[in-house]
């Protein structure tokens, strides 16, 4: 498990990790470099709104080029990325692949309205039904859009349409986006409180996290209580959710993870979703299947839906897609939801939706993923990475629990007691990687981490799908330099 970083040398470690790239900069251009930094973070403060995300960290960084699963900030040190854009950049920076893709569509087709085809769309349309259809033997088809919340609000109207309900079911924990129609069924209260009512606010159940159960049980003995805690609000007419005389749900559906994203990367109990699926289907609710963070082989497979029969009747994806390289999502719906008579023309539009350059990348991003081997591979990386942090687990004892899913991996920052959250320890652990003072082979480097979680004490890991044996033996070394620097100074 040892990365042997101190008898590596320098050479051998390029050549090991594609991308990575030791450059040494004069101290004046250094300085140069930091002054133009420190000049244009005077100018963001003024002219740059604080309302993304940007100013979670202290003091936010630059950069300038990136490469396989390192980023470089101006001064070319490199930063090793293990969260990836949240998951939106699985075949690594800068891929060859992609970008020629990219680049032989600005030559050819590089603008088109939406209303008029090209045949991009059509063939990306045709790889992702087909997938769909091999996985789980449903007919559909897909309507595309930018980002994920817009798919989100695309299987919202979709929903209504077909169910006539506004009302939805929703995960605490979950999170689709911050449009405010995504903002609805997202379950933290901080993306809605400024914008007025909620009328049609999702209703938040409890989701399957066993490592903190909401009700305290313990997973071996539970029988999935969490379910049946479901299960009962359609007893009888007067616990709420049923009324058994007209045979009608409350809910239109049920959007789910299948592996908690944003929510700390949580991993449900097996037959969890099985269970739940069915209880859907009896009462008349559709299965919405969030897949943005968690598609296109995050978890081993091209849908994280595959590890549970559990059919959805929709699902949504975007992010990985293209790569991170164009904003492009969408949905696919099973043909009795979305069927030319049931959603017909103009029933949903984005100007940019199935943008010429968004389809030719996706469509490359598929044939890499299908010419690739990501089954194999991805799950036998991923198991590697799960027992680099149990080993990490043994020598921090505030790793309270870890846990993945093919290469969605979660370490959860605890106080020395190993279950009490750490959001301080995380924290810190994000701000030091992003200062870049950690060695790797006596080289500076910097580590890209993302802290998720209900308790932000979560270090949420999503790296590159193309990540290499040496590069997690890397992040090994890197995250236990952090972890021990940071606990110094609790």
């Amino acid at each position: 498990m040892s990365s042997k970083a101190n008898t590596v040398s320098v050479a051998d470690l390029e050549k090991e990790c594609p991308g990575l790239k030791f450059e040494k900069m004069t101290e004046a251009e250094s300085a140069k470099i930091t002054k133009q930094e420190e000049d244009l973070l005077a100018l963001e403060s003024k002219v740059c709104s604080h309302g993304d995300t940007v100013h979670y960290a202290e003091r936010p960084n630059f950069f300038e080029t990136c490469e396989g699963s390192f980023l470089y900030d101006g001064h070319k040190q490199p930063f090793l990325d293990l969260q990836m854009w949240y998951s939106a950049v699985n075949l690594g920076y800068a891929n060859k692949r992609v970008n020629d893709a990219l680049k032989n569509q600005i030559d050819k087709l590089p603008q088109l309205a939406c209303q008029y085809l090209h045949k991009e769309k059509v063939q990306l349309a045709d790889k992702l039904v087909n997938s769909i259809k091999r996985s789980f033997g449903v007919d559909g088809r897909v309507h595309f859009n930018v980002g994920g919340a817009q798919a989100v609000e695309d299987a919202l109207k979709l929903t209504r349409k077909n169910t006539g309900k506004s009302r939805m079911l929703a995960f605490e924990g979950g999170y689709h986006g911050r449009t405010l129609a995504a903002s609805s069924i997202t379950s933290s209260y901080r993306y809605r409180e400024h914008y007025g009512e909620f009328g049609d606010r999702a209703e938040f159940v409890p989701f399957p996290y066993c490592f903190r159960c909401p009700y305290e049980k313990k997973v071996e003995s539970c029988e999935l209580y969490c379910v049946q805690q479901i299960e009962r609000k359609f007893d009888h007419e007067y616990t709420s959710w049923w009324n058994p005389k007209t045979k009608k749900a409350e809910f239109g559906a049920f959007f789910i993870e299948v592996v908690q994203g944003t929510g700390g990367y949580v991993i449900p109990p097996k037959g969890y979703f099985e269970r739940l699926a069915k209880l859907c289907k009896e009462r008349g609710i559709l299965l919405i299947d969030d897949e943005i963070q968690m598609g296109f082989y995050r978890t081993g497979k091209l849908w994280a839906m595959e590890h549970v029969d559990a059919p959805a009747d929709v699902m949504v994806f975007g992010k990985a897609l293209t790569n991170g390289l164009n904003p492009l999502s969408g949905i696919w719906a099973k043909e009795e939801l979305i069927s030319p008579d049931k959603f017909g023309p103009g029933s949903t539009h984005s100007t940019f939706s199935s943008n010429s350059l968004g389809t030719a990348v996706g469509l490359e991003v598929m044939r890499v993923l299908e010419e690739g081997d990501y089954a194999r591979s991805v799950p036998e990386k991923g198991k590697y990475f799960l027992d680099i942090l149990k080993d990490l687990q043994k020598k921090h004892k505030e790793i309270g629990d870890v846990d993945g899913l093919g290469l969605a991996l979660r370490m959860e920052m605890c106080e020395k007691d190993g279950f009490t959250a750490s959001r301080r320890l995380a924290d810190m652990m994000f701000q030091r990687g992003l200062e870049g003072n950690l060695s790797y082979a006596g080289q500076k480097m910097g580590l890209i981490l993302d802290i998720g979680g209900y308790f932000k004490n979560v270090v949420t890991l999503a790296p590159s799908l193309e990540i290499t044996y040496r590069e997690m033996d890397m992040a090994h070394d890197l995250l236990d330099q952090l972890i021990s620097s940071c606990k110094k100074e609790l």
